[in-house]
């Protein structure tokens, strides 16, 4: 049995759990197409942390019965 992991993650331990490179989780920061994340302190080279609770519910909204519902889905964004 796995522990669960800390509430709040870095970015290499959230690329990790969401099986993706570290860079591939920066840049989808970059682009606002990645899962929410917090920055710990005020500058922009602050430390960045994912939470936990975030990260699942990013993957559940990516969860698709079929690929016909997901091309339905996204064509009626």
């Amino acid at each position: 049995m796995h522990a669960r992991p800390p509430s709040l993650l870095s970015t290499a331990q959230a690329a990790e759990y969401l099986s993706l490179r570290p860079q591939t989780l920066r840049k989808r920061r970059l682009t606002g197409d990645g899962p929410p994340y917090i920055r710990l302190g005020d500058r922009p080279q602050a430390r960045v942390a994912y939470r936990l609770e975030d990260l699942e519910d990013w993957i559940a909204q990516r969860t698709w019965r079929s690929t016909a519902a997901e091309t339905v889905a996204r064509a009626a964004k």
